[in-house]
């Protein structure tokens, strides 16, 4: 474990102007990483088992952990759902939420804060070349996840992302403009539901107030990302799936979250607009 600051005052000032922080090296590859690509691999083999593929692969390496995974959504895409519910129990994964460098981190950029650890708010992304359906339209973390305003995104890749693969895109000092209403349906992808179905209201105005950045990140990095910053997911146009974490903390003591309980949203069943009508557009 480390000790002393995990920050610089630089890096620190770099969060409050940006709110986006991208941390190299953050995790231990061979004992924060490498269980999760084990514990992937594994469950791969186990569908391959279960449903009887004739899909042969090489032995366990964390930069091939998802070998044949690609042949079996093309068998049956409903392979891969089984896989995205199943990769979120993960033991390895669950400690690596409630890593505690994950508090101190909180702690340094939000200084007098009571971290919390957002409830449904984590889990990994697969997002299967050219599959749009679940792409992340330009958001805030805020509307789909509330438990409070003040909240960081921690966000690391499974695997090198690459510019083919589409990385994570962001408006760096977004956060300043506060909570961005939105409307409930994306009228170009009617077959959104949920969160994935939210867009901004005024979103072609927002995105031209602020540079566009798509940054390159592999296995260990971690991105720290305000509540309120404007990103999207990007256009995987590459041959393999973009494996991602998302883990998501909160601060207790932010007032707005105090006052609904730190209730959740999409993903606790709750439907944001109960909380904050004024944030619906619609």
């Amino acid at each position: 474990m480390r000790q002393g600051p995990l920050l610089s005052e630089a890096q620190v000032a770099e969060f409050k102007r940006n709110g986006v922080l991208i941390l190299r090296n953050f995790y231990d590859l061979e004992r924060d990483i490498a269980p999760i690509q084990q514990a992937i691999y594994d469950l791969i083999g186990l569908l391959i088992v279960k449903y009887r593929l004739p899909i042969s692969r090489p032995a366990f390496s964390p930069a091939t952990f998802d070998a044949g995974y690609q042949q079996l959504i093309a068998l049956n895409r409903a392979y891969g759902a089984e896989i995205y519910d199943a990769v979120k129990q993960i033991p390895a994964f669950v400690r690596l939420v409630a890593h505690p460098l994950h508090d101190q981190l909180f702690a340094e950029l939000r200084p007098g804060s009571f971290p919390a650890v957002a409830a449904g708010g984590y889990g990994i992304r697969i997002d299967n070349p050219n599959e749009d359906r679940f792409r992340a339209n330009w958001h805030q973390e805020y509307p789909a996840q509330l438990r409070s305003l003040d909240g960081l995104v921690y966000w690391s890749p499974l695997v090198p992302v690459t510019e083919d693969m589409g990385p994570v895109e962001f408006c760096p000092g977004s956060q300043v403009e506060g909570a961005v209403p939105v409307h409930t349906r994306d009228p170009n992808n009617p077959e959104k539901t949920g969160a994935y179905s939210l867009t901004l209201q005024g979103e072609e105005a927002l995105l031209r107030k602020y540079a566009h950045v798509s940054p390159l990140t592999s296995p260990g990095d971690l991105v720290a990302i305000d509540f309120l910053v404007l990103h999207a997911s990007g256009h995987n146009r590459s041959q393999r799936s973009r494996w991602t974490m998302q883990l998501r903390y909160f601060n207790f003591l932010e007032p707005t979250g105090q006052s609904h309980g730190w209730r959740g949203s999409y993903a606790a069943g709750v439907d944001f607009r109960t909380i904050h009508p004024e944030l619906c557009a619609d």
